[in-house]
């Protein structure tokens, strides 16, 4: 198996395979998935465009791939959540829009992904809020609101 070092020599997950290793078969499933990620796209119909088995496909997949079919179709979900989330979609909301079940079930693998929660990556590119004003004690308003009560 093919892997990657981290630059502390740890071992990383298995490398990606070079597109021209992929079969022009799991390119189109590729291409299916990258598309329709928001269905509920189940295993026999990937591999029936394949024209294998389910089981066989599934092989042939995770070989040519380095993941599991299910594996990769959530990633392109949680990569796609994250472009709805910079645009300002709130989580549940995304989690719906790109075809996981509930928030809970994007958050799970967003973390995995990423390391952080949805809702935290999206906090991220909300705009902040001003703090609210304070008068300053050198202004005619604060002078004023002094004098009167001096009085």
């Amino acid at each position: 198996m093919d892997v990657s070092l981290h630059g502390d020599g740890g071992m990383a997950a298995p490398a990606r395979p070079h597109p021209a290793d992929i079969s022009p078969a799991i390119r189109k499933v590729i291409e299916f998935i990258e598309l329709n990620f928001s269905e509920a796209l189940r295993l026999p119909e990937l591999a029936e465009q394949c024209n294998l088995s389910m089981h066989r496909f599934a092989t042939v997949f995770r070989r040519q791939v380095g993941i599991p079919p299910h594996q990769y179709l959530c990633q392109v979900r949680v990569r796609q959540a994250q472009r709805l989330l910079r645009q300002g979609l709130s989580p549940a909301d995304a989690a719906i829009e790109v075809g996981f079940f509930d928030q809970s079930h994007l958050c799970r693998h967003f973390r995995r992904h990423y390391g952080v929660s949805p809702g935290r990556f999206a906090a991220a590119f909300r705009p902040c809020k001003a703090p609210p004003r304070v008068a300053r004690a050198d202004t005619p308003a604060a002078l004023s609101g002094t004098a009167a009560s001096v009085m």
